[in-house]
């Protein structure tokens, strides 16, 4: 069985026992959180719209942590104009422990 949720303004297709990083959510290590934007449930069929309404995907989670820096850099030619910053996305690891459908 999996689950299409929506979190951080993505997609993500899940299946217990999946661990996915998402955008970040203030939670400690170890919390139990509960994804209720749930797109759709597949298994033998798939469900979707009106028949998923009250279903739900519970996760643990596993902890918090930066991406790696990505460099971002402006560059205008003949003007002597350029500016260089960086970037590291904040994100929680997350374990789905149940598909509630």
């Amino acid at each position: 069985m999996y689950a299409i949720i929506a979190t951080g303004g993505k997609q993500y297709k899940v299946s217990v026992g999946d661990v996915i990083d998402v955008e970040k959510i203030e939670a400690a290590a170890g919390d139990k959180i509960t994804f209720d934007q749930v797109l759709a449930v597949g298994g033998d069929t798939l469900k979707v719209a009106g028949d998923v309404a009250g279903a739900t995907v519970e996760a643990t989670v596993m902890d918090q942590g930066r991406a790696k820096k990505v460099i971002v850099y402006h560059y205008k030619p003949k003007t002597g104009y350029h500016k260089k910053n960086g970037h590291r996305q904040a994100y929680t690891r997350v374990k789905v422990d149940a598909i509630n459908a």
